[in-house]
């Protein structure tokens, strides 16, 4: 068992892997790295030099290409910067060396000139995997104006009072510490780089896009790290070292230390957790209709209740998912529901449950024809002709013998419909406008964000490939009969 496991989870990774690269080599190769600057507001404004300038550094920063400004190749390469800069002196030979290693060399308007080269397929592919794990040490941080920065570990409480794990030195100053939000121990050591979102939400991590709060910022009485108090939304948790060059007078008025670039606390959940709020709640639901429903269509084969069920199964199959969204979207104004969910926003009940209701009836169809059919085939199994010659009656025999086995691949199927709640309703979030993570993939597929595609890419195929892990895991240990490890293999 142990060693199954092991070998699923070493090729669950290698798919993983095996998927990103495809991504990242469709993304970076067959997509015109022009196509980023359409929905860029500020691309639109620049003209000459500096729009040359602009489109290169951000190809650069994308990891598209290396790209080299002439002060750049002067300091490189050359031992007179000032001549170099002016063009001459050995700036031939600077030149010379840049096109020697590959690069292209462009001259601008101005007469400056820039040279760049684009990334192989295994230069991309490489970069983005060297760059994923980033693992924060109190060598992490290099401030030329702190040069007597302490590097160390230490305990010390924070803001809730509860001992935390710090650092001077490392980019986050708590590296681990607990509160009262899920998973409720957190830690800052090791991260997923998955580079800047870009154009949408422009220079910020991709990760942090979606994990993020919306909304307002939410002020609360904090105790700063120098001791003095006041309403403000900073979590006190995400600080990150900030260059001595950078500190202005109100880090100075609440740090004593440079551990002041810090993230806020918004009122609204991000957007991972919006997309699973509703998921998770329209699943229970979804359950809580199907199984009830099948098992009595199973009990009453033939019956009007299982023609009803039939019924409603068809109709629910047949017509469009979006047909249906707009149908009882209808309905539920005519009982004052928004058609919107930031019409009430976050905080107003009303909001949530329209699309929930919608999304637990749009998955209950499936899960009721799969449990009748399920214990349809096992009421003609032997074990249950024996349940009955024993005299059980048929109440008993469907709930406790029936059941229990129709429902094993079902259960298969539980932690992927968990698991994957996060990813969101494409369909039923563009609708009804909510702010989550079902629109992510598409939204940045047109607006060209690349690096969102790749990250996202990445989470939902890793979601998807354990969840298939723990749903067989998951079948063991409702049926201990189903053996996951090959045969002779007992660990």
């Amino acid at each position: 068992m142990k060693k199954y496991i092991l070998g699923r989870f070493i090729r669950s990774i290698f798919s993983i892997l095996a998927v990103v690269c495809i991504a990242i080599i469709l993304v970076y190769t067959l997509i015109p790295r022009d196509e980023i600057f359409k929905v860029d507001p500020n691309f639109t404004k620049l003209q000459g030099d500096s729009r040359t300038t602009y489109m290169y550094a951000r190809w650069k920063e994308l990891g598209y290409l290396d790209y080299q400004q002439q002060a750049d190749m002067c300091k490189a390469y050359s031992d007179d910067y000032s001549s170099c800069m002016a063009s001459e002196g050995d700036f031939e030979e600077v030149v010379k060396a840049y096109e020697n290693d590959g690069y292209t060399i462009q001259t601008l308007k101005s007469g400056l000139v820039f040279a760049y080269r684009n990334y192989s397929i295994p230069e991309l592919v490489g970069r983005f995997f060297s760059n994923l794990i980033v693992i924060d040490n109190p060598s992490a941080v290099q401030d030329s104006d702190n040069p007597d920065l302490e590097r160390s570990y230490y305990i010390e409480s924070g803001p809730n009072g509860i001992p935390a794990i710090k650092c001077s030195g490392c980019q986050y100053q708590y590296q681990l510490y607990v509160n009262g939000s899920f998973p409720f121990i957190h830690q800052n050591v090791i991260k997923l780089n998955f580079g800047i979102s870009f154009p949408t939400h422009s220079g910020v991590n991709t990760l942090e896009v979606i994990n993020r709060g919306q909304d307002k910022t939410k002020n609360e009485e904090i105790t700063f790290p120098n001791g003095s108090t006041g309403n403000s939304p900073i979590n006190l948790y995400t600080c990150q070292y900030k260059a001595t060059s950078t500190l202005d007078h109100l880090d100075e008025s609440h740090f004593d230390d440079n551990y002041a670039n810090c993230a806020y606390n918004y009122t609204a959940p991000s957007m991972t957790t919006l997309s699973y709020m509703f998921g998770i709640l329209s699943l229970i639901i979804a359950y809580a209709i199907a199984l009830p429903a099948g098992v009595m269509m199973a009990r009453k084969k033939d019956k009007w209740q299982d023609k009803l069920g039939m019924v409603y199964i068809n109709f629910m199959i047949a017509v469009p998912s979006l047909a249906f969204i707009y149908f009882a979207k209808q309905i539920g104004l005519m009982f004052g529901l928004p058609d919107k969910f930031p019409q009430y926003g976050f905080s107003d009940i009303r909001s949530y449950i329209l699309p929930v209701i919608i999304l637990a009836l749009m998955s209950t169809a499936s899960v009721m024809i799969w449990i009748r059919r399920y214990m349809i085939d096992q009421s003609n199994a032997d074990y249950v002709k024996f349940a009955r010659a024993k005299g059980l009656n048929e109440k008993e025999i469907f709930n406790k013998h029936i059941l229990k086995n129709a429902i094993i691949p079902i259960v298969n199927g539980i932690p992927s419909s968990i698991i994957l709640c996060i990813s969101g309703s494409v369909i039923t979030e563009s609708v009804f406008a909510i702010p989550g993570m079902g629109k992510m993939l598409p939204d940045s597929i047109n607006a060209y964000n690349n690096n969102m595609v790749i990250t996202l890419t990445f989470i939902f195929t890793a979601l998807s490939i354990f969840s298939l892990l723990l749903g067989d895991i998951l079948m063991t240990i409702v049926d201990p009969r189903i053996q996951l490890s090959s045969k002779g293999d007992s660990r």
